[in-house]
């Protein structure tokens, strides 16, 4: 991989002060992804300095120069995977890191959530970086935390569109329900659901 700098965004603020970064946040543009863009700008810096979900930069040299290419948002959350929805290999890797909810006839696992992923399409940057290695820096963070705290599933929530689905699948991701979507997530993306995806990280 490509020899990316990553920056915590709260580290950030504290190094550069708020209005800096609002500056430098304003020119990421994600037009595939509304949500990816609004988030950054307006929600990303408020979620990094109460620690709700930290977002990671990730900028690469340009014409001398560091530029945003794409950005990442972790969180931890209990997912709930319902025990049919996934392969017997798959549940027998999972099982341990969560309870059984017998009502629920689901495994209910706390665990990194990839709350948002995405590339900057300002004037051609997101040349500069593949979907396959941004999520990789993402899992590989993930794997990095989990070396200390435990753990071996990630999981994430897209848009029911089938090059998404795709896309996910072929980095490792399985399946394993939907959720409808929220009050605010209506107007910013297509569809009723979001599919939701886990990997085990070997």
């Amino acid at each position: 991989m490509k020899g990316y700098v990553q920056v915590s965004l709260k580290d950030m603020i504290q190094e550069l002060g708020e209005s800096k970064v609002k500056s430098i946040l304003s020119n990421f543009s994600c037009p595939l992804n509304e949500d990816v863009e609004y988030f950054l700008k307006y929600k990303a810096i408020e979620f990094a300095k109460q620690n709700i979900a930290p977002t990671h930069l990730v900028f690469a040299s340009y014409k001398d120069k560091l530029e945003l290419v794409g950005y990442f948002s972790l969180t931890i959350k209990t997912m709930s995977v319902a025990i049919n929805s996934l392969s017997s290999k798959y549940r027998s890797r999972i099982r341990k890191f969560g309870n059984i909810n017998p009502d629920l006839k689901a495994y209910l696992i706390p665990a990194p959530l990839i709350a948002q992923l995405g590339k900057n399409y300002t004037n051609g940057l997101n040349g500069l970086i593949t979907g396959d290695e941004l999520l990789k820096l993402a899992c590989d963070k993930i794997s990095i935390v989990q070396q200390d705290v435990g753990g071996k599933v990630v999981y994430l929530e897209c848009e029911e569109k089938q090059k998404l689905i795709d896309f996910y699948s072929e980095n490792g991701f399985v399946s394993f329900g939907k959720r409808s979507l929220d009050k605010d997530e209506v107007d910013k993306m297509d569809g009723k659901y979001l599919i939701q995806m886990l990997k085990y990280m070997d």
